[in-house]
């Protein structure tokens, strides 16, 4: 789940083609290696019999079903590493997680705060304006959310190139991708070194672009927003914002402007399906004997 599984979702054919189900895919894979970690460690660590029969040996030998008694011991250092290890393949993400957001949060009020202070508002866009040489757009998710556009944008794109990636950034807030891109992060800063941790933050970093601009494409031309895109491709955003730019604009233009044609709607649920029950899988595996 690790290693190898990464590597051949990585080379999908299918992915660019319906991003929102590969996020799904990603997400589903990093759930399972979490899952399956912590029952491999638990499997190997506890050296009770029962834990070898499945569901039942397993709360058999917690004390929670009647069987053989339970040692009435002290618990042995084994017997801790047995809980507090798998416990932390869990547990870590989790607090890393936790970590983030509290300080993506804390970055996200003082751009808000810096905003109010030098920007401008622009109610017909739905957006704020800052002075910037540099033309970008992005936006600042979470409760309070914003899309900035900088004064450079204004000047180079139209008014119809605007809309389109102004629709990117608001795809953004409508589909909370902060929220899958912070659960991807903490993933990776707590499985550093990883290959599944590193290709599903690379990954979904770009997805979570392509599924915004295929949210914009409902309402705008293409052309608009490829040619927005472009425009934007260099310019910078914020800590903790989201814009329509970056290393992978060349990538999303070119799928923007020469589509492949996507899978059918069977495909996508079945995608998403089989990573919804994927990190089941590995319960089924461990308990199946006792169930």
């Amino acid at each position: 789940m690790g290693t190898l599984a990464p590597y051949l979702l990585a080379r999908a054919s299918w992915l660019h083609r319906a991003p929102t189900a590969a996020i799904t895919a990603w997400l589903g894979l990093a759930a399972t290696f979490v899952v399956s970690g912590a029952l491999a460690l638990s499997h190997l660590l506890l050296a009770e019999p029962h834990v070898h029969d499945g569901l039942v040996g397993l709360l058999t030998a917690c004390g929670l079903m009647t069987g053989d008694p339970v040692r009435a011991a002290s618990p042995t250092p084994a017997d801790l590493a047995a809980v507090l290890l798998p416990a932390a393949v869990v547990l870590l993400p989790a607090l890393v997680l936790v970590r983030i957001s509290w300080r993506t949060r804390r970055a996200r009020r003082r751009q808000r705060d810096m905003l109010a202070l030098v920007g401008s508002p622009a109610p017909q866009y739905g957006a704020t304006v800052v002075e910037h040489e540099v033309p970008a757009v992005y936006c600042l998710p979470g409760r309070a959310p914003r899309v900035v556009v900088t004064s450079a944008a204004l000047r180079v794109l139209s008014d119809e190139q605007l809309r389109a990636v102004l629709a990117h950034e608001h795809a953004h807030i409508a589909g909370r991708h902060h929220l899958v891109r912070a659960a991807v992060e903490a993933f990776a800063r707590a499985f550093p070194g990883l290959p599944l941790a590193r290709l599903a933050r690379e990954q979904t970093a770009l997805l979570l672009e392509m599924a915004a601009d295929d949210r914009a494409l409902r309402g705008h031309p293409r052309e608009a927003l490829a040619a927005a895109m472009y425009e934007v491709a260099a310019g910078q955003t914020p800590h903790a914002a989201m814009g329509a730019g970056g290393s992978g604009s060349l990538v999303r233009i070119r799928r923007v402007l020469d589509p492949y044609p996507k899978p059918g709607r069977a495909t996508g649920l079945a995608v998403v399906l089989t990573s919804a029950a994927a990190p089941v899988l590995p319960l089924l595996i461990a308990c199946g004997p006792g169930v």
